[in-house]
């Protein structure tokens, strides 16, 4: 097969052409006739808007042919060869546990079933559909179910974002990810995409999905059961105690993979107390920013903006400041919401979210101040008690019912309280509180903060728009922990015990999280891949 690389259209083309298109290139680059062209797909494609007055969509395209050699060599022509994931024997019988129903989870989980060893899967949430119901009524009526929310329940707290695939990981279990998405319901073009994203109305369903075929292979997935217990002896792992509407159950296992997601911490201080070696990591807190989307459009875009070939535009922002911290963007959502992501009683943590459309009026994003351990008392989990802290206060300054405090850019800018909002309407439900976030945040995050929304500004024009909305407080961008492992067998230094994925700090996003997943099912199976 052959990969034709860096094909070119300019985004003014009718989407209907779009195969033509790239069939008339394909013939010329080659200079062959349509007849000899076997199979043609595209493999790759991304956004060039450098010249906003020339927006480009970059293509690579792979084409079966006869007599494949004779064209390598030509410019952005070469050989290429897909491959599969390959399940291999396993020698291992133990029937594992794991703990979380996250990307981590459901891949390691999968990955598990199809070697035959029928894996437990333990979610304290409930499964998607009466999750998802919790979470509306908490985003209706400020009611919230601490055990099953935007942070737990089945398919982790992905489940309620943009859905982003992107990964700056480079890994041969990606194909494989992205074919077990498809198969449950994403949309193909998230093979090829640059940038691609499901939306959270469609991962309801492919979360589903694949639950369903890690049962149709053997596994379980119980949800509403919470683990109460690591039972360890003699520095080994022996068992799990669980608990289900009060009742409590005691499986026998050898291995243990706690895919339990950045905000279990209940078990980080569980692990604590037996042992479980930890360090603290760095990680960012902050706010989350609300612009018009189409002001977002008009400056990435230029004159292409509101071209249905681009759909949403993003962004992705940083500043390194004097005082040595870094602020940047995360998790930005293209026409999408920010969300009320508490997982404790009275706290407020706002979070991102995107519908597969990305049709929302507001781009939202993370906006983010970068955190060490010298920034609280320096203990392994110190990080939670800082986050806590900060979340307490953001539920009292919105006014103790679940409203998020707001601001506006540009009174923030200004050091004075917001009374009012302007013309950009705030997404976050069940409601906000303009007030000073001064408040609620430590004066070096409101400084670092102030100081990387002027440099973003020359980088992104319009970002302190005065009007621009600042919700407070985003907490949860990533692991405050990592559960060390061995590199090569991936146990901590209880053996049999798995830490995996995003909450022990070894992935940041869902595909990372995902393939973690499958490396911790194959450490665990002791496969060589």
């Amino acid at each position: 097969m052959l990969r034709i690389s860096n094909i070119k259209l300019r985004a003014d083309f009718d989407p209907s052409k779009e195969k033509e298109l790239l069939a008339q290139k394909v013939k010329k680059i080659l200079k062959v006739k349509q007849e000899k062209i076997s199979s043609f797909s595209i493999s790759k494609k991304s956004i060039d808007a450098r010249e906003k007055n020339n927006v480009q969509l970059v293509y690579s395209v792979d084409v079966e042919i006869e007599n494949e050699k004779s064209y390598v060599g030509i410019k952005n022509v070469s050989s290429f060869e897909p491959s599969d994931y390959v399940i291999k024997k396993t020698q291992k019988t133990t029937r594992p546990v794991v703990v979380g129903s996250g990307p981590a989870g459901l891949f390691c989980a999968l990955v598990l079933a199809e070697h035959g060893l029928n894996p437990i899967v333990v979610e304290q949430g409930m499964d998607v559909d009466r999750r998802k119901m919790a979470v509306d009524k908490f985003w209706k009526d400020g009611e919230l179910e601490s055990s099953s929310n935007v942070q737990f329940g089945e398919g982790g707290a992905g489940t309620f974002s943009d859905g982003k695939l992107t990964t700056g990981v480079k890994n041969t279990r990606i194909p494989k990810i992205l074919k077990e998405f498809i198969e449950a319901g994403a949309p193909s073009k998230i093979a090829y995409l640059s940038k691609p994203h499901i939306g959270t109305d469609i991962l309801i369903n492919v979360v589903r999905n694949i639950r369903k075929k890690i049962e149709r292979l053997g596994g379980e997935v119980r949800f509403e059961t919470k683990m109460k217990e690591l039972i360890i002896e003699n520095g080994v792992v022996r068992g799990v105690l669980l608990e289900r509407l009060g009742e409590s159950e005691t499986i026998e296992t050898d291995a243990v993979v706690l895919a339990i997601g950045h905000s279990a911490r209940d078990t980080f201080y569980m692990l604590k107390d037996l042992g479980v070696d930890m360090i603290p990591k760095p990680f960012a807190v902050g706010v989350r920013i609300e612009h018009h989307q189409k002001d977002i459009d008009l400056q990435q875009f230029g004159s292409f903006a509101n071209n249905p070939l681009l759909g949403a535009s993003e962004y992705k922002l940083n500043a390194h400041l004097p005082n040595g911290r870094g602020v940047y963007t995360f998790c930005m959502c293209p026409g999408g919401h920010v969300v009320a992501a508490a997982s404790e009683k009275n706290a407020v943590v706002t979070n991102g979210m995107s519908y597969s459309a990305r049709s929302g009026e507001n781009a939202n994003s993370a906006l983010l101040v970068s955190i060490t351990p010298n920034d609280f008392n320096g203990d392994i989990l110190g990080a939670i008690e800082f986050q806590r802290k900060l979340e307490r206060k953001a539920f009292e300054l919105g006014g103790s019912n679940y409203f998020a405090p707001v601001q506006l850019v540009g009174d923030f800018l200004e050091n004075k309280g917001s009374k009012q909002l302007g013309d950009i309407i705030p997404t976050y439900t069940p409601g906000v509180t303009p007030t000073d976030l001064r408040e609620c945040l430590d004066d070096f995050i409101v400084d670092s903060l102030k100081d990387g929304l002027r440099v973003m500004d020359k980088k992104l024009a319009g970002f302190i728009k005065h009007d621009a909305v600042l919700s407070a407080v985003e907490s949860r961008s990533s692991s405050p922990v990592t559960i060390k492992r061995n590199p090569l067998t991936f146990e901590t230094n209880i053996k049999g015990l798995y830490p995996c994925g995003e909450g022990a700090g070894y992935a940041g996003g869902i595909t990372s999280s995902a393939v973690d997943g499958i490396k911790c099912a194959e450490a665990l199976m002791e496969i060589e891949v």
